[in-house]
């Protein structure tokens, strides 16, 4: 019993399964019964009458005809098919055949799509022959236009044109053949290669336009205002040589030469119609016109500046020769006090040198502004070379005499600094001997023995002859950094001392009823007369904190009150 009511529910979850797929073939044979209707009810014929209002002739009744035959071919062939495959896939779904249904369908979907890819290729290339007939009636009419204005523009200003006018005119002379062409095409119906025809006159009307706008501004550069630019040039160098410039070196006659022959060359390309290389040549021609008449600014700038500089380069050379020289003398003189580097000891003697070159050089120079055989801009550059190094020897000579200066300022402060240690010195052994202290720590000796020799090496540096002011300042700096550690050493000891003190005379309230307190208190005593301060301090502490907890930062804050109202 059991057994069989285990099969009675798996056939029915089959059955179950089976009405659901079913259902969802069901779903997918009415959309594509949709889709073929679609297909089926398509107006091609009707959109194919469209046909009709144009000449039937040529290229367009063999498009007709394809077109008809092609869907004619649909819908007798095609449709008739798939109504069969629907009802064969609806027979496979009714037994549950799903397997086969889905193979039919997949059919149908493929059959589809190869209808409506016929369809919209119908489609597109109708509407592109009907659209090809509207746009060439359109366009035909405004090119006939745009010629005509062209015909007029060239009539009325033929000298505009030049060499370029014959060829002009044998294009326009075309034209009306490649009309009548277009007019052929239209009537024997082959509109597809009517509209090649109006694009091809697009094209060239483009390319017209283009001639007539640019042909008469290349002319007139190529005619006028290039060859006065050039005339201009010469007149320029001509009267520029005779007022002394030299500009052999910029080789003009010859560039202009080359400019005019190629000005020939563009002619001919304007008379062959080349426009496009002529309008680039001409504007890279200009360009290079421009650069000419730079050089030549460039020229009277230059020539500006010497005049202006030359006299004040010559007496620059001879004042930093004599600061150079009064350096030397000055650097000799600083030596028999004080010691200096050899690089700076060198400085005077090296610009010394320099000068001398620069001398020469400044001689070549007045000789070739006097010759006149030189090209300013060449004599403003060495100009302001020699300035340059000028300068930086200025700056040189300037920075070592300062600091030779400065050497006397230096050992005054040097001393100054000693006396300052000196007394910080002794002011921390009166520190030490007023605080009452049990006595100084071996080590704490030690570092004031350490300062003392730090000082005296200081004294003896100041006392070398000649002078090392390097010396001295780097024994200053060891000196005033090891004074500056034993005076903190110094305070926080005192401070140490002051507070032991303090903390075991509170403590001592609790020796007679704390027994652990008394003997740690005898420790930090035994400490302190050792001189092992630190010891004693943490011996004191641990007593009292363990009497009385917090009772030391008020110890703390009563000694830092004391030792504010002492200093």
């Amino acid at each position: 019993m059991k057994y069989i009511i285990i099969i009675v529910i798996v056939l029915i979850a089959l059955f179950v399964v089976g009405l659901f797929v079913r259902r969802k073939h069901n779903v997918i044979i009415q959309r594509l019964e949709k889709d073929k209707l679609q297909v089926q009810h398509y107006p091609i014929f009707e959109e194919l009458t469209k046909v009709k209002a144009l000449n039937m002739n040529g290229e367009t009744e063999k498009l007709f005809e394809s077109w008809r035959d092609q869907w004619t071919e649909v819908i007798d062939v095609h449709i008739i098919k798939m109504d069969s495959m629907l009802f064969d896939a609806e027979d496979y779904i009714d037994r549950f055949n799903f397997k086969k249904a889905s193979k039919v369908e997949r059919e149908l979907e493929e059959y589809l799509k190869k209808c409506e890819k016929i369809k919209n290729q119908i489609i597109t290339e109708l509407e592109e022959l009907v659209g090809s007939e509207e746009k060439n009636r359109i366009e035909v009419e405004q090119l006939k236009e745009y010629y005509r204005s062209a015909r007029k523009t060239l009539l009325a200003h033929p000298y505009s044109f030049g060499q370029a006018l014959p060829a002009l005119e044998k294009k326009l002379e075309e034209i009306p053949t490649r009309f009548s062409q277009y007019e052929t095409l239209t009537q024997e119906g082959n509109y597809l290669q009517a509209r090649e025809v109006v694009l091809s006159l697009n094209t060239d009307a483009e390319q017209f336009d283009y001639f007539i706008n640019e042909i008469p501004s290349v002319i007139t550069d190529i005619h006028t205002k290039i060859p006065n630019a050039i005339h201009d040039l010469r007149n320029g160098q001509r009267e520029m040589e005779e007022g002394s410039y030299y500009l052999n070196h910029l080789e003009l006659n010859d560039a202009l030469a080359k400019l005019e022959d190629e000005l020939e060359q563009l002619n001919q390309e304007v008379k062959d119609l080349n426009i496009s290389t002529v309008v680039t040549r001409v504007e890279k021609i200009n360009d290079e016109i421009d650069h000419y008449y730079d050089l030549l600014e460039k020229e009277v700038i230059a020539k500006n500046f010497v005049d202006k500089n030359y006299d004040h380069l010559y007496t620059s050379i001879n004042d930093v020769l004599r600061v150079t020289k009064e350096v030397s003398e000055e650097a000799v003189y600083v030596q028999t006090t004080y010691r200096i580097s050899e690089e700076e000891a060198e400085i005077p003697k090296a610009g010394l040198k320099q000068l001398e070159i620069i001398q020469k050089r400044f001689e070549i120079l007045a000789t070739r502004v006097h010759e006149e055989q030189s090209a300013y801009s060449s004599l403003q550059q060495e100009l302001i070379e020699i300035s340059e190094e000028i300068e930086q020897i200025k700056v040189q000579q300037e920075e070592l005499s300062n600091r030779l200066k400065n050497l006397r300022i230096d050992e005054n402060k040097a001393r100054q600094q000693l006396n300052s240690l000196k007394k910080l010195l002794q002011n921390i052994d009166r520190q030490l001997q007023k605080a009452n202290i049990p006595g100084i720590p071996e080590d704490m000796e030690a570092r004031l023995e350490e300062a003392e020799e730090k000082v005296f090496l200081v004294i003896q540096s100041l006392q070398e002859v000649p002078l090392n002011m390097n010396l001295v300042n780097a024994n200053l700096q060891n000196a005033n950094q090891c004074i500056q550690e034993v005076d903190e050493r110094a305070q926080e000891m005192i401070e140490n001392v002051m507070l032991i003190e303090r903390i075991i005379q509170y403590g001592n309230r609790y020796r007679a009823s704390n027994r652990t307190v008394h003997e740690k208190l005898l420790e930090a005593e035994d400490a302190f007369h050792q001189f092992r301060y630190m010891k004693a301090l943490e011996d004191a502490v641990s007593a009292v904190e363990q009497a009385e907890p917090g009772a030391i930062r008020r110890i703390e804050e009563l000694v830092q009150e004391e030792l504010y109202s002492k200093s």
